[in-house]
C-alpha cells in the first residue's frame, strides 16, 4: 500500500511538471575522452555532454537572492527523469550524478549546482530540487 501511495505521488509530482510553465534545461556532464593522433603528450581534451532534463520547472529564489554578486535560481525536477539519466549513465545515485555535474545550461548561461535536496513522499523520491548560482556579474 506504501509503495502505491509513493509511485501515485511520483506520477502526480511528474504530471505537475509537465502541464506547468516547464523549460528544457541542459545537465553538462564529462564526456570520455577519446585520444586524438594530434595530442602527443597523451593527454586528451576534455569533453563534455550536454543531458536534457525535461520536464524542470526553472524558478528565482527570493530567500537569500543575490548575495556578493550572485543570483540564486531553483530548478524543480522529477526523479523519473533523473533515475533514468542516473541508469543510462552508470551512476551509483542522483547524489553521484549530480556530483559529477559541471552545472546546468539555461539559455546558453551554465549556472553551478549548490545544493540538491530530494523531495520525498514516504521516504521515497519524486523529485529533486537543485540550488542554482549563476555566474559573478561585473557591473
Amino acid at each position: 500500500m506504501a509503495d502505491a501511495l509513493c509511485n501515485a505521488a511520483r506520477r502526480a509530482l511528474d504530471a505537475l511538471l509537465r502541464t506547468a510553465h516547464r523549460r528544457t534545461v541542459l545537465l553538462r556532464l564529462p564526456a570520455p575522452a577519446a585520444p586524438l593522433d594530434a595530442e602527443q603528450l597523451g593527454l586528451s581534451t576534455p569533453l563534455f555532454q550536454d543531458v536534457p532534463l525535461t520536464p524542470a520547472i526553472f524558478r528565482k529564489t527570493y530567500t537569500g537572492a543575490a548575495e556578493q554578486g550572485h543570483a540564486t535560481r531553483e530548478l524543480l525536477l522529477s526523479a523519473t527523469t533523473v533515475d533514468a539519466l542516473t541508469g543510462s549513465h552508470q551512476f551509483d545515485s542522483a547524489d553521484a550524478l549530480f556530483a559529477s555535474a559541471f552545472g546546468v545550461l539555461v539559455d546558453q548561461t551554465l549556472l553551478s549546482i549548490t545544493a540538491v535536496d530530494a523531495v520525498q513522499a514516504g521516504g521515497i523520491a519524486c523529485g529533486y530540487r537543485l540550488a542554482l548560482r549563476e555566474p559573478i556579474v561585473d557591473i
